[in-house]
Protein backbone atom coordinates (compact mmCIF):
# COMPACT_ATOMS: atom_id res chain seq x y z
CA UNK A 1 0.00 0.00 0.00
CA UNK A 2 1.06 3.63 -0.51
CA UNK A 3 1.46 6.29 2.17
CA UNK A 4 -2.04 7.65 1.58
CA UNK A 5 -3.47 4.15 2.13
CA UNK A 6 -1.39 3.77 5.30
CA UNK A 7 -2.79 7.07 6.60
CA UNK A 8 -6.33 5.85 5.94
CA UNK A 9 -5.74 2.45 7.60
CA UNK A 10 -4.11 3.85 10.75
CA UNK A 11 -5.73 7.27 11.15
CA UNK A 12 -2.22 8.70 11.61
CA UNK A 13 -0.97 11.44 9.30
CA UNK A 14 2.15 11.02 7.18
CA UNK A 15 4.19 13.58 9.11
CA UNK A 16 3.72 11.58 12.32
CA UNK A 17 4.44 8.30 10.51
CA UNK A 18 7.72 9.78 9.24
CA UNK A 19 8.65 10.72 12.80
CA UNK A 20 8.05 7.09 13.84
CA UNK A 21 10.27 5.98 10.97
CA UNK A 22 13.08 8.35 11.99
CA UNK A 23 12.99 6.92 15.52
CA UNK A 24 13.27 3.39 14.11
CA UNK A 25 9.92 2.33 15.63
CA UNK A 26 8.36 1.44 12.29
CA UNK A 27 10.19 -0.76 9.75
CA UNK A 28 11.45 0.88 6.60
CA UNK A 29 9.15 0.34 3.61
CA UNK A 30 10.24 -1.68 0.61
CA UNK A 31 11.39 0.50 -2.29
CA UNK A 32 10.91 -1.21 -5.67
CA UNK A 33 11.90 2.03 -7.41
CA UNK A 34 13.56 5.30 -6.38
CA UNK A 35 11.02 7.59 -4.69
CA UNK A 36 8.50 4.73 -4.43
CA UNK A 37 7.67 3.27 -1.00
CA UNK A 38 5.42 0.27 -0.36
CA UNK A 39 3.94 -0.45 3.07
CA UNK A 40 2.21 -3.58 4.39
CA UNK A 41 0.34 -4.92 7.43
CA UNK A 42 3.49 -4.88 9.59
CA UNK A 43 3.53 -1.09 9.26
CA UNK A 44 -0.14 -0.87 10.23
CA UNK A 45 0.49 -2.95 13.36
CA UNK A 46 3.63 -1.03 14.34
CA UNK A 47 1.98 2.38 13.94
CA UNK A 48 -1.05 1.26 15.97
CA UNK A 49 1.23 -0.06 18.71
CA UNK A 50 3.25 3.18 18.94
CA UNK A 51 0.10 5.28 18.98
CA UNK A 52 -1.42 3.18 21.80
CA UNK A 53 1.79 3.28 23.85
CA UNK A 54 1.84 7.07 23.59
CA UNK A 55 -1.84 7.47 24.38
CA UNK A 56 -2.50 4.75 26.97
CA UNK A 57 0.90 4.31 28.63
CA UNK A 58 2.07 7.93 28.32
CA UNK A 59 5.41 6.89 26.85
CA UNK A 60 7.48 9.23 24.72
CA UNK A 61 9.03 8.00 21.47
CA UNK A 62 12.47 8.04 23.09
CA UNK A 63 11.17 5.94 26.02
CA UNK A 64 9.58 3.41 23.66
CA UNK A 65 12.82 3.13 21.70
CA UNK A 66 14.87 2.74 24.90
CA UNK A 67 12.70 -0.13 26.16
CA UNK A 68 12.86 -1.89 22.78
CA UNK A 69 16.66 -1.69 22.94
CA UNK A 70 16.73 -3.15 26.44
CA UNK A 71 17.72 0.06 28.19
CA UNK A 72 16.53 0.85 31.70
CA UNK A 73 13.85 3.53 31.91
CA UNK A 74 12.95 5.65 34.94
CA UNK A 75 9.39 5.79 33.60
CA UNK A 76 7.24 3.09 35.21
CA UNK A 77 5.76 1.01 32.40
CA UNK A 78 2.42 -0.70 32.97
CA UNK A 79 2.32 -4.41 32.29
CA UNK A 80 -0.45 -3.87 29.76
CA UNK A 81 1.94 -1.88 27.58
CA UNK A 82 4.02 -4.95 26.78
CA UNK A 83 1.41 -6.28 24.36
CA UNK A 84 2.19 -3.25 22.19
CA UNK A 85 5.93 -3.47 22.79
CA UNK A 86 5.93 -7.10 21.63
CA UNK A 87 3.98 -6.06 18.53
CA UNK A 88 6.62 -3.44 17.77
CA UNK A 89 9.48 -5.86 18.26
CA UNK A 90 7.82 -8.30 15.88
CA UNK A 91 7.89 -5.71 13.09
CA UNK A 92 11.54 -4.78 13.41
CA UNK A 93 14.08 -5.76 10.82
CA UNK A 94 16.45 -8.63 11.58
CA UNK A 95 16.08 -11.60 13.88
CA UNK A 96 18.53 -10.31 16.48
CA UNK A 97 16.49 -7.12 16.97
CA UNK A 98 13.62 -9.20 18.28
CA UNK A 99 15.30 -9.90 21.62
CA UNK A 100 17.15 -8.17 24.42
CA UNK A 101 20.45 -9.86 25.24
CA UNK A 102 21.03 -10.99 28.80
CA UNK A 103 24.51 -9.45 28.60
CA UNK A 104 22.97 -5.98 28.10
CA UNK A 105 20.96 -6.49 31.30
CA UNK A 106 24.09 -7.48 33.25
CA UNK A 107 25.32 -3.91 32.72
CA UNK A 108 22.31 -2.74 34.73
CA UNK A 109 21.95 -5.63 37.19
CA UNK A 110 25.16 -7.59 37.93
CA UNK A 111 23.22 -10.75 38.88
CA UNK A 112 21.02 -10.71 35.77
CA UNK A 113 22.71 -13.77 34.24
CA UNK A 114 22.12 -15.94 37.33
CA UNK A 115 18.64 -14.53 37.87
CA UNK A 116 17.66 -15.22 34.25
CA UNK A 117 18.75 -18.84 34.65
CA UNK A 118 16.74 -19.15 37.88
CA UNK A 119 13.56 -17.68 36.37
CA UNK A 120 13.95 -19.89 33.30
CA UNK A 121 14.31 -22.98 35.51
CA UNK A 122 10.99 -22.06 37.15
CA UNK A 123 9.33 -21.70 33.75
CA UNK A 124 8.68 -17.99 34.21
CA UNK A 125 10.78 -16.73 31.29
CA UNK A 126 12.32 -18.23 28.16
CA UNK A 127 15.99 -17.80 27.31
CA UNK A 128 16.59 -17.64 23.55
CA UNK A 129 19.97 -18.55 22.09
CA UNK A 130 21.04 -16.02 19.45
CA UNK A 131 24.24 -15.14 17.63
CA UNK A 132 24.76 -12.40 20.20
CA UNK A 133 24.34 -14.82 23.10
CA UNK A 134 21.41 -15.66 25.41
CA UNK A 135 18.51 -13.25 24.95
CA UNK A 136 14.99 -12.56 26.22
CA UNK A 137 11.78 -11.22 24.76
CA UNK A 138 10.86 -7.65 25.65
CA UNK A 139 8.35 -8.84 28.25
CA UNK A 140 10.77 -11.34 29.82
CA UNK A 141 13.51 -8.70 29.95
CA UNK A 142 11.13 -6.45 31.88
CA UNK A 143 10.46 -9.26 34.37
CA UNK A 144 14.21 -9.46 34.95
CA UNK A 145 14.45 -5.67 35.21
CA UNK A 146 11.74 -5.61 37.89
CA UNK A 147 13.64 -8.20 39.91
CA UNK A 148 16.82 -6.14 39.46
CA UNK A 149 14.99 -3.09 40.79
CA UNK A 150 13.85 -5.12 43.80
CA UNK A 151 17.42 -6.18 44.49
CA UNK A 152 18.52 -2.56 44.26
CA UNK A 153 15.77 -1.64 46.75
CA UNK A 154 17.21 -4.01 49.35
CA UNK A 155 15.60 -7.38 48.60
CA UNK A 156 18.92 -9.17 48.93
CA UNK A 157 20.11 -12.77 49.01
CA UNK A 158 21.35 -12.09 52.54
CA UNK A 159 17.74 -11.54 53.66
CA UNK A 160 16.63 -14.68 51.86
CA UNK A 161 15.09 -12.93 48.84
CA UNK A 162 16.31 -15.21 46.08
CA UNK A 163 14.45 -15.72 42.78
CA UNK A 164 13.08 -19.13 43.84
CA UNK A 165 10.82 -17.53 46.46
CA UNK A 166 8.71 -16.22 43.57
CA UNK A 167 7.96 -19.72 42.25
CA UNK A 168 4.62 -19.72 44.09
CA UNK A 169 3.37 -17.02 41.67
CA UNK A 170 3.43 -19.32 38.66
CA UNK A 171 0.50 -21.59 39.51
CA UNK A 172 -2.01 -18.86 40.58
CA UNK A 173 -1.03 -16.71 37.58
CA UNK A 174 -1.70 -19.62 35.21
CA UNK A 175 -5.03 -20.32 36.93
CA UNK A 176 -6.19 -16.69 36.78
CA UNK A 177 -5.08 -16.27 33.15
CA UNK A 178 -6.84 -19.48 32.12
CA UNK A 179 -10.05 -18.40 33.83
CA UNK A 180 -9.91 -14.85 32.43
CA UNK A 181 -9.31 -15.99 28.86
CA UNK A 182 -12.12 -18.57 29.09
CA UNK A 183 -14.61 -16.02 30.43
CA UNK A 184 -13.61 -13.45 27.82
CA UNK A 185 -13.97 -15.84 24.89
CA UNK A 186 -17.30 -17.17 26.15
CA UNK A 187 -18.74 -13.66 26.22
CA UNK A 188 -17.45 -12.24 22.92
CA UNK A 189 -17.66 -15.29 20.68
CA UNK A 190 -20.07 -14.61 17.84
CA UNK A 191 -20.67 -11.04 19.03
CA UNK A 192 -17.49 -9.18 18.04
CA UNK A 193 -15.16 -9.46 15.08
CA UNK A 194 -11.45 -10.14 15.56
CA UNK A 195 -10.36 -6.49 15.60
CA UNK A 196 -13.11 -5.47 18.03
CA UNK A 197 -12.33 -8.39 20.33
CA UNK A 198 -8.60 -7.59 20.28
CA UNK A 199 -9.23 -3.92 21.16
CA UNK A 200 -11.61 -4.87 23.97
CA UNK A 201 -9.18 -7.47 25.36
CA UNK A 202 -6.27 -5.03 25.31
CA UNK A 203 -8.25 -2.34 27.16
CA UNK A 204 -9.61 -4.83 29.68
CA UNK A 205 -6.22 -6.41 30.30
CA UNK A 206 -4.69 -3.06 31.22
CA UNK A 207 -7.54 -2.14 33.57
CA UNK A 208 -7.83 -5.57 35.20
CA UNK A 209 -4.11 -5.64 35.95
CA UNK A 210 -4.64 -2.45 37.96
CA UNK A 211 -7.79 -3.91 39.53
CA UNK A 212 -6.02 -7.09 40.59
CA UNK A 213 -3.05 -5.09 41.88
CA UNK A 214 -5.28 -2.96 44.11
CA UNK A 215 -7.06 -6.00 45.54
CA UNK A 216 -3.69 -7.62 46.24
CA UNK A 217 -2.39 -4.46 47.92
CA UNK A 218 -5.45 -4.31 50.19
CA UNK A 219 -5.04 -7.96 51.17
CA UNK A 220 -1.30 -7.56 51.84
CA UNK A 221 -1.83 -4.57 54.10
CA UNK A 222 -4.66 -6.35 55.90
CA UNK A 223 -2.47 -9.37 56.66
CA UNK A 224 0.50 -7.26 57.72
CA UNK A 225 -1.73 -5.28 60.09
CA UNK A 226 -3.21 -8.46 61.50
CA UNK A 227 0.20 -9.99 62.23
CA UNK A 228 1.71 -6.79 63.60
CA UNK A 229 -1.15 -5.54 65.77
CA UNK A 230 -2.88 -8.70 67.01
CA UNK A 231 0.02 -11.10 67.18
CA UNK A 232 -1.99 -13.60 65.20
CA UNK A 233 0.03 -16.60 64.19
CA UNK A 234 1.19 -16.48 60.59
CA UNK A 235 -0.39 -19.10 58.32
CA UNK A 236 1.76 -21.87 56.94
CA UNK A 237 3.55 -20.66 53.84
CA UNK A 238 2.35 -22.18 50.59
CA UNK A 239 4.85 -24.60 49.16
CA UNK A 240 5.79 -23.38 45.69
CA UNK A 241 6.72 -25.70 42.88
CA UNK A 242 10.19 -24.37 42.22
CA UNK A 243 13.02 -25.80 40.15
CA UNK A 244 14.03 -29.36 41.01
CA UNK A 245 16.70 -29.62 43.67
CA UNK A 246 20.08 -31.01 42.73
CA UNK A 247 20.88 -34.46 44.00
CA UNK A 248 23.32 -34.66 46.88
Amino acid sequence: MKMRDLETRTGVNRETIRVYLRHGLVPEPSRPKPNVADYDESHVRAIAAVRDLQRDSRLTLNQIKAVLEGEHSEHRIEAGAFHNLEALVATRVGVDDRQVTVESLVKLWPQAREDAAAFAAMGMIDIIETRKGPALSVTDSRILNIWGEMRASGYSDQLGFTPDILAFYKEPVEMVARQESTLFLERVEGKLDEQEAAALFQAGMRLMIDFFGLLRTKALLRYLHRYAETGQEKPERLKAKGPPKKAG
